[in-house]
């Protein structure tokens, strides 16, 4: 919204600049000069809601990335340490660690906000963490194995 004032006033700004060059007036110099800071007010307005908006969205962006950059990365060593990774169901193993690990931050956040206190949705969360860490267990050893000049 603070974008478009500015452009609003921007367009408004021009023409009393113009008008003032066309016809230089004392009365067209404070038109041109008036509407030049409400413009100049409007784009710092802009500037600083967009750098909030940035920061908020960065932090934003960071929280929901926390979830995927253990999974890119854990595949990304996977394909790097052996070129059969693909074939020797690697991926799948990675996938059924991930979602464990995701389905355990869910179920402790979101379904505890639900019912806080609960012994069923505490039991759930901590039976997918002891799955995610076994799963992970599995990975880092067959990540380990496929390492070159590791023996298989």
């Amino acid at each position: 919204m603070a974008l478009a004032a500015a452009a609003v006033a921007d367009a408004f700004r021009a023409v009393a600049v113009r008008d003032h060059y066309l016809h230089p007036t004392v009365a067209s110099l404070h038109r041109s000069g008036s509407v030049s800071m409400i413009f100049f007010d409007r784009v710092n307005l802009a500037i600083v809601l967009f750098l909030v908006w940035l920061a908020r969205s960065r932090s934003a962006a960071q929280e929901l990335s926390h979830l995927f950059v253990p999974r890119r990365l854990v595949l990304d060593i996977g394909r790097a340490s052996s070129s059969e990774w693909e074939q020797k169901r690697g991926t799948a193993l990675v996938n059924l660690w991930w979602a464990a690990w995701v389905a355990h931050a869910v179920v402790l956040v979101v379904v505890g906000r639900m019912a806080p206190g609960s012994m069923a949705v505490l039991v759930v969360a901590e039976a997918l963490m002891l799955a995610a860490a076994v799963l992970l267990g599995l990975v880092i050893e067959r990540v380990t194995a496929a390492l070159p000049g590791r023996p298989s």
